[in-house]
């Protein structure tokens, strides 16, 4: 088994591995083979959206090779997504900058599922509707 040096934890847009930051720096202080790092991701990740975030975690080991997961895009990328708008509300609570339907909750949700603290999709979906709520995104009905 081989001896972990580091985990590093990056977000990088799909598709779009650069050796410029945040994944250069990150992975060249581990003496990783970024350029090999950068095919790899780039491939593995060529089906998603280009650009969307996609978060992961970067295991360095002594011999300076590495392996990394991929998680699912952010709640709050998905729900600006879904919801059309650029950014979250300044001042959620008091201030609605878009919405979303109840049914693209739910197929955020379950696309997070994996990566949230619940097996449940209605849990899931609770917590995205949470996330919604912070962002000044109002959820409404609509779908299934």
């Amino acid at each position: 088994m081989k001896k972990i040096v580091a985990k590093i934890k990056l977000q990088v847009p799909a598709g779009q591995a650069t050796a410029s930051p945040p994944v250069g720096p990150a992975l060249g202080q581990q003496g990783v083979n970024i350029s090999e790092f950068i095919k790899k991701f780039n491939a593995l990740t060529s089906k998603e959206e280009p650009g969307i975030l996609i978060p992961l975690i970067v295991t360095v080991y002594q011999d300076r090779s590495f392996s990394f997961i991929t998680k699912s895009p952010p709640a709050s990328v998905l729900l600006k997504k879904a919801a059309k708008i650029a950014k979250g509300a300044k001042e959620p609570g008091k201030e609605v900058v878009g919405q979303v339907t109840r049914s693209q909750v739910r197929e955020i949700a379950r696309q997070k599922l994996a990566d949230l603290n619940t097996n449940d999709l209605e849990k899931a979906v609770k917590i995205i509707e949470g996330t919604a709520k912070g962002m000044g995104i109002q959820v409404i009905e609509g779908g299934n």
